[in-house]
């Protein structure tokens, strides 16, 4: 199985990581094909019923990340938000989270706490230098080789312009940073395939296409994107079919009319492996000898 390393080196096209914000979502995105992860702080924080403006704490965040990759074997890289503060807190949560089965970490260059890149105007960006300081003391408390750490700047959410974001993607390559996310709120790639322009695949360039999903994956392709982050998505279909079922049920009195367009029990039972369980249990709580005796 591939690492996360390895998907953020394929040249030839841009690998795909697909938002997950629980152990069910992880499993069904692994079923459909996906290879990576992303523990998605937008989606993690509204499951929790938190809004994605830090008031999840770092730990129940943790929690999460520990359940999906219980129950998905492949690569999962964590929204890290800002590190949760300062260069102790960014290393105590990229420690945690390496325990717990994550793949990688991704920090984002705001000042603690943050607001949501979609969310208003105001988006103050941390210092050049302190936020290197995060960088390497994730690099230096985590020195596993296949834990990847992603540098997102927020440089062009914040109207900073190309010449700032590329500024920052130097320093925080020399800071330790294996690959760099490039964000942004416009309805159309000009600014994230002018930066990958100017880049140069120096490091491995992810992006996170929300507002401008319009753009064919040829073009991130052409422009030698290294992975692309589908990164609220499973969220947001949760919320219109849920929503959907609830206001059926309301308006029908009951769940016959529903009944074809929910999943069987029988597909939930397999995503969380009941059948193991059934196995395990004829192995070990009602053992038998070769003639069929209970031992």
């Amino acid at each position: 199985m591939p690492t996360l390393r390895d998907l953020f080196c394929i040249r030839d096209s841009p690998s795909f990581l697909m938002e997950a914000h629980d152990a069910l979502s992880a499993a069904i995105a692994q079923r459909a094909g996906f290879k990576a992860l992303w523990a998605s702080g937008l989606s993690i924080s509204s499951s929790l019923g938190y809004r994605d403006t830090n008031e999840a704490s770092w730990s129940e965040v943790a929690d999460v990340v520990e359940r999906m990759a219980r129950v998905a074997n492949i690569p999962i890289l964590v929204d890290g938000e800002t590190g949760f503060g300062n260069f102790n807190n960014a290393r105590l949560v990229a420690a945690h989270l390496h325990r717990r089965g994550a793949s990688g970490i991704c920090i984002e260059d705001k000042i603690f706490p943050k607001t949501n890149s979609f969310i208003g105007d105001h988006h103050p960006l941390a210092d050049v230098e302190e936020f290197c300081g995060r960088l390497k003391a994730v690099k230096d408390t985590v020195p596993d080789h296949r834990f990847v750490l992603v540098a997102r700047i927020e440089a062009l959410i914040a109207g900073y312009g190309q010449d700032e974001a590329l500024f920052r993607a130097q320093a925080y390559a020399e800071a330790g940073a294996d690959a760099i996310l490039i964000h942004s709120r416009r309805p159309d790639p000009t600014e994230i395939l002018a930066f990958a322009h100017s880049w140069q695949n120096h490091l491995p360039v992810v992006i996170v296409p929300t507002k401008y999903y319009r753009t064919p994956v040829a073009e991130y392709r052409a422009a030698h994107i290294s992975a692309v982050i589908w990164a609220n998505h499973n969220m947001r279909a949760a919320i219109a079919a849920m929503r959907n079922v609830c206001n059926r049920i309301i308006r029908e009195e009951g769940i016959a009319g529903i009944e074809p367009d929910v999943a069987p029990l029988e597909e939930l039972f397999e995503l969380m492996a009941y059948d193991e369980l059934a196995t395990a249990e004829t192995h070990y709580l009602w053992p038998k000898t070769a003639d069929g005796a209970l031992r």
